[in-house]
């Protein structure tokens, strides 16, 4: 759950060239089976597949919530590597960039859910992570005309935490870890507000940025019309303006003539 979807990413059957990057070309030839985008589906199977695990035989055996823990972690690796696997090879495609952070925010929203039915996390919890994703997801609509806004270490910080805090309540734990896992999951929390309101803040930003820009812009292209359209009359010179002359002379006449015919 990062700034900018990693595996926005697709492939083109090209082979890398040296370093193990595709160019421009490879890039615009993006297909959907790629092993970026694979990962991206497979995270977003597993989802389904991790609240059935939890929830099975109650939702209380810890054997199946530590099947439901490797479903959570595997989800959660593969977010890694997919987005790894995009940078290094430039592979974009709009499939990835609309389903990477839908998975992203599936799997933890899931988790999240499941726990707080479940009884395991409070419910605020839940709430204010949830409610920040969501806003900072609108907020970056509300900024893509104008730019994006890129992901941060406080976020990326944010996302460990909260994929460790969650996996470890879905763990079934007791004693010290039981403990140290409301802590850790108070750190998410805490990293969780400060990192929206921070980006709260370039969104403001960034926005205002690009409103001046479109408007420095718009004032550019009047100004260069009024220099092509002052250019335009220079260029046709004397004869224009001895025809602007008879049209004037054409007018006054006309209107000499009128007030005559009203006397």
């Amino acid at each position: 759950m990062t700034g900018v979807p990693a595996s926005a990413a697709g492939g083109s059957g090209a082979k890398p060239v040296r370093g193990g990057k595709l160019g421009t070309a490879a890039v615009n030839q993006a297909s959907l089976w790629n092993i970026a985008n694979i990962l991206t589906m497979v995270r977003l199977l597993l989802v389904p597949g991790f609240v059935l695990l939890l929830f099975h035989d109650g939702g209380y055996d810890p054997v199946w919530r530590a099947f439901a823990w490797a479903a959570f972690a595997v989800a959660m690796i593969t977010d890694l590597f997919d987005g790894h696997l995009a940078r290094a090879y430039n592979l974009v495609t709009d499939f990835g960039k609309i389903a990477d952070p839908i998975a992203d925010k599936a799997i933890m929203g899931a988790a999240l859910v499941s726990l707080s039915v479940l009884g395991d996390l409070p419910w605020w919890i839940t709430g204010v992570i949830l409610a920040r994703e969501l806003g900072i997801t609108l907020m970056r609509f509300w900024v893509i005309r104008h730019a994006v806004i890129p992901a941060s270490r406080g976020g990326k910080l944010k996302t460990l935490a909260q994929g460790t805090a969650a996996g470890m309540y879905v763990l079934v734990l007791t004693g010290p870890l039981a403990t140290l896992r409301f802590w850790v999951m108070m750190v998410a929390v805490v990293l969780t507000v400060v990192t929206g309101l921070d980006y709260v803040r370039q969104a403001v930003v960034l926005r205002r940025q690009g409103l001046a820009a479109e408007r420095a812009a718009a004032a550019g292209r009047a100004e260069e019309a009024l220099r092509a359209t002052a250019g335009t009359a220079a260029t046709a010179g004397p004869a224009a303006g001895a025809v602007a002359g008879a049209k004037d002379v054409h007018t006054a006449a006309e209107a000499r003539d009128a007030a005559e015919a009203e006397r």
